[in-house]
């Protein structure tokens, strides 16, 4: 299989890489760029575990191929922190609300779970906690019962909108 160069725009950063047509967008992010948030879950675009943002909405990085990608926006949850987030490296706001309200257990759902609250966040003016819910319905967690997870939405929401 020939390989392309495709340029990636990652998180504000341009990356120029040659992929075969085959190459998930997950595996160039993870195993290519060292994108450890972005993980292997089902394959099936079900779990939500390698969610990205991709031009600012949520979609699933293992059903996507990465020449599909080339000049879009990728953003992964590590864009929440560091450099280029405006935060000085500090914990974004919502990891804050996760943090304080026990959503992030074992952390494996936690990446796919920000990125879908954080564009909530930007899209919904007062969401009621089941748009939130059926929001967050492409991302499985076992560990917190989901509850958590919402509380921690539901105060990050309230906050963004006062901010």
């Amino acid at each position: 299989m020939t390989k392309k160069l495709i340029s990636l725009d990652v998180n504000g950063r341009r990356y120029d890489l040659w992929v075969a047509p085959s190459d998930l967008l997950l595996d160039v992010l993870h195993d290519e760029l060292g994108l450890p948030e972005v993980r292997y879950g089902c394959g099936e675009g079900v779990c939500g575990t390698c969610t990205v943002q991709f031009d600012g909405h949520p979609v699933s990085a293992c059903l996507m191929f990465a020449v599909q990608a080339e000049g879009h926006q990728v953003t992964t949850a590590s864009a929440l922190l560091g450099e280029g987030s405006g935060n000085g490296g500090e914990l974004h706001p919502l990891q804050e609300c996760m943090l304080r309200h026990g959503g992030a257990q074992c952390g494996f759902c936690t990446p796919g779970m920000l990125l879908t609250a954080e564009r909530l966040a930007k899209r919904a003016t007062r969401p009621s906690r089941e748009e939130i819910r059926y929001e967050l319905v492409g991302n499985l967690c076992r560990c917190t019962g989901y509850t958590k997870i919402l509380d921690a939405v539901e105060e990050y929401v309230e906050g963004a909108e006062r901010a």
